[in-house]
């Protein structure tokens, strides 16, 4: 896709201090939006936001999704065009440890932004993104469909299908006039990408342990997901979002998934980043009692995406752990961040 569509639109990103969102501000700096961010401080240290010095490009508002009247109040002053909402509690094992923050963000966050959103009558278009595990999983062997039930296992995923109930019951509700923004959820797999230093997630940990010289540790190496890099899901939301502002009739919900090869093991995955970083870089498994719940096997089935939009994934997964790896060496060698992030974003986009 081509990012054109972008130039000179007005934004509003939540979350965009994240990892996700750093990568998300930075493309739409590059088609040159008018981007406004709201987001908590980065939730990392380091982070890609800083490390990047994306605050300089965008507005920037530091706040809670939680804190409604802010939220709204930011919106209405900004008047965007399009909002996409990426805030949320990310990570599945801090959502056992905090279950009420978990829902308080991915829930009254939602509900939030959609009250933000009925205020501001600029809005033509608006994209809630979700995540793979709103799926009641069933450990089939074949890909979800978007109209396949939602019922998440964990308090996260759990906090995603609410989510997506609350985006489907105000579209139903607020949004159905001629002149009502248009509204869609988007779901995506596992992203990886240069830049994560999020804890419990495959390659920072693979990075954090190549970086001390230790083996990998896998929890669970037999699990698998449908990964996928960062660039892969957001030219999705970027394309949806760009898609309904012009007809309503592509609103709705969306998978933002791999092709078949790239759904692979954590074991494979971690093969393929110790194949590619070198240095005798290895991995070994160490279970873990009592651990909490974690879904075995889940796949995306992208064919709506695909043939209603008109989309696909670029990289597959060899190629994702080679940029990834190709980003890390790069900031290693004293490249600036935002150089190789830019480079990466603009070799994605010119495909």
């Amino acid at each position: 896709m081509g990012l054109s569509f972008y130039k000179n639109k007005k934004v509003f990103l939540t979350g965009h201090t994240g990892f996700k969102g750093t990568w998300l501000s930075r493309i739409l700096i590059l088609a040159g939006a008018e981007v406004t961010g709201y987001s908590l401080e980065p939730p990392t240290e380091p982070s890609l936001f800083e490390q990047s010095k994306t605050s300089t490009q965008l507005k920037s508002i530091i706040g809670d999704i939680r804190d409604g009247e802010k939220l709204k109040n930011a919106m209405k002053e900004t008047k965007p065009d399009i909002v996409l909402h990426l805030a949320a509690q990310p990570i599945v094992r801090t959502s056992y440890k905090d279950p009420v923050g978990t829902y308080e963000s991915n829930v009254m966050g939602t509900v939030n932004i959609l009250e933000a959103v009925r205020a501001c009558d600029s809005v033509k278009s608006f994209v809630n993104v979700t995540t793979d595990k709103v799926y009641l999983n069933r450990e089939w062997a074949w890909g979800y469909r978007e109209n396949e039930e939602l019922c998440g296992f964990d308090p996260y995923s759990n906090s995603k299908s609410c989510s997506e109930l609350v985006t489907y019951s105000y579209r139903n509700s607020f949004f159905n006039e001629e002149n009502s923004p248009a509204i869609s959820t988007a779901r995506s797999g596992n992203v990886i990408g240069g830049g994560d230093y999020a804890t419990d997630r495959i390659i920072p940990d693979c990075i954090r342990a190549v970086e001390s010289g230790k083996e990998i540790i896998l929890r669970n190496p037999n699990s698998t997901r449908p990964y996928q890099h960062v660039l892969e899901c957001l030219s999705g939301y970027l394309l949806l979002a760009q898609k309904q502002y012009g007809d309503k009739a592509f609103a709705g919900s969306y998978n933002f998934g791999p092709d078949d090869e790239s759904c692979v093991t954590t074991g494979e995955l971690a093969t393929l980043f110790c194949d590619s970083w070198g240095e005798g870089a290895n991995w070994k498994n160490v279970s873990e009692a009592n651990a909490p719940h974690e879904a075995n096997f889940l796949k995306l089935d992208c064919s709506k995406s695909k043939s209603v939009l008109g989309w696909k994934p670029h990289w597959g997964i060899k190629t994702a752990v080679e940029k990834i790896v190709e980003w890390e060496k790069n900031i290693r060698a004293g490249t600036p961040a935002a150089e190789i992030t830019d480079s990466q974003i603009k070799e994605y986009f010119a495909i």
